[in-house]
């Protein structure tokens, strides 16, 4: 096959791909990329998906667990494969070296493929591998991605495939990509095994990242949920830096404030008020652990007037303040 022909198309041949594996990745990002793949060659009782994985410096990998992923050698190892995954998590900004960058921009040529997973998509970003193409990134990320690469077309996808660009939002969307690849080159009864093997199912590429704040995916999806109480939890989580009175929201859904308090405790045990401001410390929690923006941006970006009045519902919710906590982190 030629380098220019996709992998997502029907093919009885191996596919070989070289897993950049980078630390403080999340394993469930490892296992979610590797084990479809292990799962479809078992079940197809043959090797049709190959791969190894690399680190930056060719020695083993620490994940955010606290456990160390073996390596096979460093970036050099993966030439020859079909397709390259870039595996990132937190502190990728200082894990992904500009040596690093400069050997994946030499490399990327080579490859039929190139992919990144969870913060991945920031690596291969920082490299420029991503102009011009739309990907995604986990949603935690979306907006700072976007704001530092105006030639991406980031969007909130669970997976995208642009050209010889693929990029998935997290551990999950990157179980669905893979069943995307598997049922692209093998078939859909394949691809219900391999999911059905993990006791789960394939996801659309294109759905929303429906990740969210203090387990608003589950508040939102749970088949058991009131759909009032999914639909104000999506309202809050849209509008984070300039929160609704309770009032407004229930209006919104044609419901009085009262019947909407009602709803929101008997489903969560909390009113809405209380909901959506939790909603709000624990995005602003994860910007001053994962991010350098500065406290006054945190504020405004979490719906807080002021960075004295964020400072102190911070520390009434979490212990430390703030700017100890970003000390600390």
């Amino acid at each position: 096959m030629t380098k220019s022909e996709t992998i997502f198309a029907p093919s009885p041949a191996p596919l070989s791909i070289g897993v950049l594996v980078l630390p403080q990745a999340s394993i469930l990002s490892v296992a979610s990329t590797l084990d479809p793949l292990r799962s479809a060659n078992r079940h197809l009782g043959r090797e049709a998906f190959r791969w190894r994985v690399v680190s930056p410096n060719g020695a083993a990998v620490p994940l955010t667990c606290g456990l160390e992923l073996p390596s096979a050698g460093t970036l050099r190892e993966a030439d020859g494969a079909d397709a390259l995954i870039v595996i990132a998590g937190f502190r990728q900004a200082e894990v992904a070296t500009r040596p690093l960058i400069a050997a994946l921009r030499r490399i990327a040529p080579r490859f039929r493929a190139i992919g990144g997973i969870d913060a991945g998509a920031w690596v291969l970003a920082r490299a420029g591998l991503l102009d011009g193409h739309r990907a995604t990134v986990h949603w935690e990320d979306l907006e700072d991605i976007a704001a530092a690469n105006p030639r991406v077309e980031v969007v909130p996808d669970r997976y995208v495939i642009s050209g010889a660009r693929i990029t998935a939002g997290g551990a999950a969307p990157a179980s669905d990509l893979m069943l995307h690849l598997i049922r692209a080159r093998h078939g859909a009864a394949l691809a219900l095994q391999v999911a059905g093997s993990f006791i789960t199912v394939a996801r659309d590429g294109a759905e929303p990242q429906v990740g969210a704040q203090f387990g608003g995916r589950e508040a939102r999806t749970n088949p058991r949920r009131d759909p009032r109480v999914a639909a104000a939890i999506a309202r809050m989580e849209a509008r984070l830096d300039d929160p609704e009175p309770a009032a407004a929201v229930a209006a919104a859904l044609g419901i009085t404030a009262r019947r909407l308090e009602g709803l929101f405790n008997a489903d969560l045990g909390m009113g809405p008020g209380a909901y959506a401001r939790d909603l709000r410390l624990q995005a602003a929690r994860r910007m001053v652990t994962d991010t350098r923006h500065p406290l006054q941006e945190v504020a405004l970006r979490t719906g807080f007037a002021s960075q004295g009045a964020f400072s102190r519902a911070f520390k009434a919710r979490f212990g430390p303040s703030p700017s100890q906590l970003r000390r600390a982190s």
